[in-house]
């Protein structure tokens, strides 16, 4: 095991939870982190949560939580190799898309275009708004009462929050409900384990929608040729093994990739520390640019992978068919909660009837945030198949 860095996240030094507990004999706070998050409701319908594929187009595609476990793997990995803290990176990774409405982006894109008119949705607000606000399963308090460093990494996945151009009123009101929110230093970058799980997830996503893309038949083996570096991994895969299938050449060649993507990584956070020094995570929050990143040289082949997968995978007919049954979906749906708020289930029908305006959307925004792929298609045909009612 690699020896603690200077920079890391220290659990000694965990700047605790909002709700004072008596610490735990046999975890540490980040430890007890992960373990909330995993038990929680919204972890676990994940399951069912599309990555790119609904859930009923096949088994064998990656979901909302399969591909966080993956991303949770590649965090451990380099938080090791690194010297951070694995459980913090673990955690951070796990509960990453714990805001992802159904239907992946495409559900995220209707269910901001419904509550455009009270200030929008955005799925890392509303990750925060689950484990602060909607998971309850404690008597003292709603939400999962999660460290600080939890909740700062969580909020900053995709890096500070605020600046210059971005003051604290433009961000999106689930995070601004937040009461503690001015505390997470919105200004700054992501302690470092935060940044080592946001990477990961581009690690994971990339990598792993080639091989998705390829069992779909989105696109071939041959069809990534040409791609700078991922070309080269699959040329290199099919001269070593010249009689394997081309699905055995996709899972060898993906392997290699997540490896050799995270081995720049690791070269390159060790360059960038040499250069900057950071001699504790809050010093890595307060440095001028990131500590964990990718190098130049990767740069370029990532952005030529991802708008290869762009063209080929997310915008491929079929895959758009998905996107606007989904959006029909979601948008009558939200249509009939918000004027009809007695046809929601219980609890949520009485508090949606003792609101109105944003409030009652906010409460229908949330039911809807927390379907699965399943569930949500499942609540379309009750209230809109007829021959449901014999």
């Amino acid at each position: 095991m690699e020896k603690r860095a200077p920079y890391a996240t220290r659990h000694e030094d965990s700047r605790g939870r909002y709700f004072e507990e008596a610490p735990s004999a046999t975890r540490t706070p980040f430890q007890r982190d992960r373990d909330r998050i995993i038990h929680a409701t919204a972890f676990r319908r994940l399951k069912q949560k599309t990555q790119v594929f609904v859930a009923h187009e096949g088994d064998h595609f990656r979901t909302r939580l399969t591909h966080s476990l993956e991303v949770a793997q590649i965090s451990r990995s380099i938080a090791r190799t690194l010297g951070l803290d694995e459980d913090l990176a673990e955690t951070l990774a796990l509960s990453h898309d714990l805001g992802h409405p159904p239907f992946g982006h495409a559900g995220e894109d209707q269910l901001d275009a419904c509550m455009a008119p009270y200030e929008g949705f955005d799925h890392n607000a509303q990750s925060l708004r689950i484990v602060t606000r909607l998971e309850r399963r404690y008597p003292r308090f709603n939400g999962l009462n999660l460290t600080w460093e939890t909740l700062e990494g969580l909020v900053k996945h995709n890096g500070p929050l605020t600046g210059p151009d971005t003051p604290i009123t433009a961000l999106p009101i689930a995070f601004r409900d937040f009461p503690h929110l001015e505390d997470l230093e919105l200004d700054q970058f992501a302690g470092p384990e935060a940044q080592v799980a946001a990477l990961s997830d581009d690690i994971a996503y990339n990598n792993h929608d080639i091989d998705d893309g390829i069992a779909a038949g989105l696109f071939t083996v041959d069809d990534l040729m040409e791609l700078p570096v991922v070309g080269d991994i699959f040329r290199g895969v099919r001269m070593e093994y010249r009689d394997l299938d081309d699905r055995m050449v996709t899972y060898e060649a993906v392997r290699r990739l997540i490896g050799l993507w995270i081995n720049d990584l690791v070269d390159e956070t060790r360059s960038r520390f040499k250069r900057l020094k950071p001699q504790s995570a809050a010093e890595v929050r307060a440095l001028g640019e990131p500590l964990i990143g990718f190098s130049e040289a990767l740069e370029g082949p990532q952005r030529a992978l991802r708008t290869f997968l762009y063209s080929r995978m997310y915008k491929h007919y079929r895959v758009n068919r998905m996107r606007s049954k989904a959006k029909r979906v979601l948008a009558d749906l939200f249509e009939v909660f918000l004027n009809e708020p007695q046809t929601l289930p219980p609890p949520w029908n009485a508090a949606a009837i003792r609101e109105e305006g944003i409030g009652r959307a906010r409460i229908v925004c949330d039911y809807m945030a927390g379907m699965t792929d399943t569930y949500a298609l499942e609540e379309y045909r009750r209230l809109f198949d007829t021959s449901a009612l014999t």
